[in-house]
């Protein structure tokens, strides 16, 4: 009989398999899906109080995730990679991820790492950059997203936003709370990422 884990895996893997962009579908063909699980302690963050307002603004396509991972989200280990002293108190409380696969998932991969990111309204993912390249799809509307020394952009659910390696990128919610779907690949797959413009410290 399937898990949780392994219904919270098809689910991710339906949504990713329904995005249309050569790079997502490269990305789903290149992970092999039949990945061994992880036994991990359930892990709760202040974030996940968003999580049902997340399924009622996720689009119809994503929605079955979103609202899986809303009804279940007490048996399920999220994390954190900064604390308070990086972005301050009001970050952490609105901020955790999911990881879904990699080499701290629920599943074990240790080539990409993909889960769902969560961000609360009114919320500053300011300046950061990491070796792995990173595709991200918000499954929520909103979210203003920049990269490298560009402006600020409201970026649609389900819009492909790529991070080529070491390429500087920030987010900004407004009055929703943001989720979104991560893939880390070709770099450290739990490395915390350098806070800052590309090239700076």
């Amino acid at each position: 009989m399937p898990t949780i884990f392994d219904r919270l895996l098809e689910r991710f893997h339906f949504y990713l398999a329904g995005v249309d962009s050569d790079l997502v579908a490269d990305a789903v063909a290149r992970i092999s899906w039949n990945m061994l699980a992880r036994t991990l302690e359930p892990r709760a963050l202040g974030c996940l109080r968003y999580l049902d307002r997340i399924a009622e603004l996720a689009q119809p396509h994503s929605k079955p995730l979103a609202r899986f991972v809303a009804d279940h989200r007490d048996e399920l280990r999220w994390g954190q990679t900064y604390t308070a002293s990086d972005f301050g108190q009001a970050f952490i409380d609105s901020y955790g991820w999911l990881e879904v696969f990699g080499t701290r998932g629920h599943f074990v991969n240790d080539e990409v790492a993909a889960g769902l990111l969560i961000l609360g309204p009114g919320i500053v993912y300011p300046d950061h950059h990491h070796i792995a390249e990173e595709i991200y799809v918000p499954l929520t509307d909103g979210t203003e997203w920049r990269m490298g020394e560009g402006d600020f952009h409201v970026r649609a659910a389900g819009e492909v936003i790529h991070h080529a390696s070491n390429v500087s990128h920030a987010m900004r919610t407004g009055k929703e709370p943001l989720m979104a779907l991560y893939i880390w690949r070709g770099g450290p797959l739990a490395q915390k990422s350098t806070i800052g413009l590309e090239g700076s410290n």
